[in-house]
């Protein structure tokens, strides 16, 4: 309620810039408030410590403790993973997997029920590790067993960082959530998961409210590498379906082979555009990460565009792979070869219609013309050519 005043006081009192529409302003003044409630990002800092995660079931705890798990011991801290979630039958058979993947000892006694006794011995075991991270129980609901168990656990640990773990989708139950182990553990950190689906997260808003704790870090996939640092001016981009253009440009930068990117991009330039380079760009695209995923951090694609489907755009740009892939070199470097004998072969080679493959010529003709059209504007280029001048130097 108080933030619905701050923005109707503002949007009443407050001149509409020159230029900005009604609806711009009253964004703006939107976008400030709730940068202004979630206060600075948290951080984890690269040191010993002792991490406890609590949560309800279903929030992505032990995906999360493998997650940070990785996070750290990809920063050089040696890390080991306790399995004190005593009540969900694979929640062990679980982490051990997960330590297996990323090459993380995972403590944990089968069938054993008190989790105080697992996270003493666990503690012991770790004892000369950097970070210990702990994988507490969760239950459907905030049962007062649960609470009493997060309890001991709790004080048994001495943890450094009690950490919430918050599914995105659970909306304004996230405020209840955090208060209830707030006051059992007091909680100074929030993770919020899964907000690579529909949901964007405004339960966190609840989160840090009744908590006064940061969000350190969001998860975006089920992946173990799908972790990435909070950043408020971000989120709430996000929230807002204003994209969130930063963190795609640095999910290239870490992805992409930049000398390979720049050697394409530098054929383009020149008017080179052949299936070759296409076929370069959609590896690229690859690379990033699933369509969904790039599309939801672009300005005005809250999710996914109203028109485009990522997932069957997913599946049409496979289909092109494979049929790129039954290609010559001679095809690919010079696309008029490809006549009617030639669409028939490759069609079977890539086990598809020949209409595909003739969508697939179709798609490359209406690229070849765009960029030729781009490249054909020589202010456009200029400012291209300066730019990777810049980031060149920069680099070096």
């Amino acid at each position: 309620m108080a933030l619905s005043k701050k923005v109707e006081d503002r949007a009443k009192n407050e001149s509409i810039p020159p230029g900005a529409s009604l609806k711009e302003h009253i964004i703006k003044i939107i976008y400030e408030e709730l940068i202004s409630l979630l206060g600075e990002a948290g951080t984890l800092k690269k040191e010993k410590q002792v991490l406890m995660l609590v949560g309800l079931y279903g929030q992505g705890k032990t995906t999360t403790a493998g997650k940070l798990a990785r996070y750290l011991s990809k920063r050089g801290l040696s890390v080991g993973l306790i399995a004190a979630d005593v009540h969900r039958p694979a929640a062990l058979d679980q982490l051990l997997q997960i330590g297996e993947e990323i090459k993380v000892p995972v403590y944990g006694i089968r069938g054993e029920k008190d989790a105080v006794k697992i996270v003493r011995e666990g503690l012991k075991q770790f004892e000369s590790t950097d970070v210990k991270i702990i994988d507490t129980s969760g239950r459907h609901s905030l049962e007062q067993d649960l609470i009493d168990e997060v309890s001991r656990v709790e004080r048994t640990a001495k943890a450094d960082q009690r950490i919430l773990v918050l599914d995105a989708s659970v909306g304004q139950q996230a405020g209840v959530q955090a208060k209830a182990f707030h006051d059992a553990v007091n909680v100074n950190g929030v993770i919020l998961t899964k907000l690579d689906g529909t949901a964007k997260g405004g339960g966190a808003l609840s989160a840090v409210g009744h908590t006064g704790a940061p969000i350190i870090f969001i998860g975006t996939g089920e992946h173990l590498e799908d972790l990435e640092t909070f950043n408020p001016e971000r989120f709430i981009s996000r929230l807002l379906g204003m994209g969130d253009l930063h963190t795609l440009l640095e999910r290239m930068r870490e992805s992409i082979d930049e000398s390979k990117a720049e050697e394409t991009a530098k054929k383009i330039m020149s008017g080179h555009f052949t299936l070759r380079e296409m076929y370069e760009q959609m590896e690229m695209l690859a690379d990033v990460g699933p369509l969904k995923k790039v599309m939801s951090m672009l300005p005005g694609i809250p999710g996914m565009k109203k028109d485009i489907n990522p997932d069957e755009l997913q599946e049409k740009l496979a289909m092109f792979h494979v049929i790129m892939d039954s290609m010559t070199d001679e095809e690919l470097d010079n696309p008029k070869l490809i006549k009617s004998s030639r669409v028939l072969r490759i069609s079977r080679g890539a086990g598809v219609e020949q209409k595909h493959v003739r969508e697939l010529l179709k798609q490359y003709n209406m690229s070849r013309k765009a960029v030729k059209g781009f490249m054909g504007n020589r202010k456009i280029r200029r400012q291209l050519m300066k730019q990777m001048k810049d980031q060149k130097a920069y680099e070096d």
